[in-house]
């Protein structure tokens, strides 16, 4: 049996033989620089999606939604830190999810599963990443030249062009200086965008505020299940694994402190954020709040300085988040392409990974381009990446780790999420590629304005 666990696809090989965890997945953090880590993959422009996710719940649902929400993905990643804890006890520290994952179900095809999902999300949230920069630098410019002829795939190629320069940080551990201050970035832009709302919200130029929601049943059923997964996907995080792999051994006990500190951040910024843009805005949010506050006619709804320090933080932010999420196909590629036996920086390693890089980051640009599809893209990856991983798996890792008694809570409790969280997931998708499909209408290949 061992010996067909190591002929598997999921046996993990030594350090010495892997370049992908010897160069990518380097194991040195301290707790904080887990918690930075888990921040910018959480905490991100995503949470000024909030307000046009509760315009498809209302106040009561949406709240409902947010704090369920906030609640089981802190108990899931709570689960699998547990679950990587014992597996590191009993000698087989696990530094990727598909490993895992594979692992502790005993199945090579779980391996591919988690490999796929993994790719489709890190790979949506880069080409999102890009797309809202693009987006932002886009608002900044046509507030100064209202009538300049830049369109929007100008500004994506912009925002690619200084992700292919970043993306050479050879390691996620090099990241922790840059993720400690995105970490005050969404600090700085939610209560700026806060304050914006307040401000728009007691102005003389106030929207009228209407929280209805659609008329037809059918449309309110689609709508909250769309609002759902675009709420999953932004309390997803799909990379845990690969973040507590950058913990320096033993790391048992150290992931909790991190997630605390991200969860601390997280109460701060995403219910500040949703309630303000919500009570301005109603069922008429934005998928991009900030386009709320800047709208297309008439003048801004807040001072115009404000705006753009906020938008500046969201789009040095965004840089992070494209770094961080890029991290697994960085270890992907590098596994197969680099040297172990040569230095990180020597020429046979360090040209691979400046073209391979730089071809991921351009592939990432030009969907963004081609497809400006930003609150779908969420949505849709809620639905089918984000849900699964984050939501599915880990109470059932936990469970075939643990192996709880039937009778016991937990037991239930974890069953329970998962059979919730299917069908959520299942409807969620299907409302979520519907949507998709209906925007598909509205707009044609590399449009100069992103559909909400």
């Amino acid at each position: 049996m061992a010996e067909e666990a190591q002929n598997g696809p999921f046996y993990e090989i030594s350090r010495e033989e892997d370049a992908g965890a010897a160069f990518v997945l380097q194991s040195k953090g301290k707790w904080w620089h887990a918690g930075f880590h888990l921040t910018t993959a959480i905490v991100g422009p995503t949470i000024l999606t909030l307000p046009y996710a509760f315009r498809g719940l209302g106040w009561g649902l949406g709240f409902l939604c947010l704090t369920a929400m906030g609640v089981v993905t802190f108990y899931s990643y709570y689960l699998m830190s547990l679950v990587l804890d014992h597996c590191e006890k009993a000698g087989r520290r696990h530094i990727r999810f598909r490993e895992l994952a594979a692992d502790v179900l005993g199945s090579g095809w779980m391996f591919y599963f988690v490999i796929f999902i993994q790719t489709a999300i890190n790979t949506g949230i880069s080409i999102g990443a890009i797309l809202l920069a693009g987006e932002c630098l886009q608002i900044m410019y046509s507030n100064l030249s209202p009538h300049g002829p830049l369109k929007l795939y100008h500004f994506i190629a912009m925002v690619t062009v200084v992700m292919i320069l970043l993306s050479q940080f050879p390691s996620f551990h090099s990241l922790r200086h840059i993720n400690f201050v995105s970490l005050l970035l969404s600090l700085g832009y939610t209560f700026l965008v806060v304050g914006a709302c307040i401000s728009a919200g007691a102005s003389k130029n106030a929207p009228r505020r209407d929280y209805s929601l659609e008329s037809s049943e059918s449309s309110r059923i689609f709508s909250a299940f769309t609002s759902i997964s675009i709420i999953a996907a932004i309390f997803g995080n799909g990379i845990l694994p690969e973040i507590q792999a950058t913990l320096a051994p033993p790391a048992t006990g150290k992931m909790v402190k991190g997630l605390i500190m991200c969860y601390t951040v997280i109460f701060f910024t995403f219910y500040s954020a949703a309630v303000s843009g919500y009570w301005v805005f109603g069922n008429k949010s934005n998928s991009n709040i900030l386009k709320s506050l800047m709208p297309d006619e008439g003048p801004s709804l807040a001072p115009v300085w404000l705006l753009g320090l906020a938008i500046v933080f969201v789009l040095l932010q965004l840089l992070a988040i494209g770094l961080v999420y890029s991290q697994v196909a960085y270890e992907i590629m590098e596994k197969k392409s680099a040297d172990v036996k040569k230095g990180m920086f020597s020429k046979r390693n360090l040209i691979p990974r400046i073209i391979l890089r730089s071809l991921y980051v351009i592939a990432c640009g030009f969907f963004a381009a081609m497809l400006p599809f930003f609150g779908d893209i969420s949505a849709v990856v809620g639905a089918i990446g984000f849900i699964p991983l984050d939501f599915v798996l880990p109470m059932l890792l936990y469970n075939m780790t643990y192996k709880p008694r039937k009778s016991s809570l937990a037991y239930w409790v974890n069953y329970s999420i998962i059979v919730v969280f299917s069908c959520v997931g299942i409807m969620g998708a299907f409302s979520s590629i519907r949507k998709l499909v209906q925007d598909a209408r509205q707009f044609k290949l590399f449009s100069s304005d992103v559909v909400d």
